[in-house]
């Protein structure tokens, strides 16, 4: 079972709609932890084959998938932002300042708990 903190990575992640990304730093702060981007991108790379978890929608600070030595999963990161109509330049990077998802729907709700 998943630690108390990554529960929460996972149940921040799932509000990313489609079409939409994040950052790692991005979701650890929403988490409460905004220097646990790093913990953030190894739940992510953590989670079984089949998830219900959006992982493919958080990215880097610079708008980038992030490859880490692996070829394949960001090679599937990529076809599925690119499914839900995120466009990468010839450099790699999305429009992160267009496409980022703030959670302020998220932090309302906390707000009210």
């Amino acid at each position: 079972m998943a630690s108390p903190f990554r529960q929460d990575i996972y149940r921040i992640v799932r509000t990313v709609p489609a079409g939409r990304v994040t950052t790692y730093g991005d979701v650890a702060a929403v988490a409460g932890s905004p220097r646990a981007a790093r913990q953030v991108g190894y739940a992510m790379a953590a989670l079984p084959e089949g998830t219900d978890v959006p992982w493919h929608r958080v990215i880097n600070a610079q708008g980038m998938i992030s490859h880490r030595g692996d070829v394949a999963r960001p090679m599937e990161q990529l076809q599925r932002l690119e499914d839900e109509g995120v466009a990468f330049d010839g450099g790699g990077r999305c429009d992160l300042d267009r496409l980022r998802w703030r959670f302020a729907e998220f932090l309302e709700a906390a707000d009210e708990d």
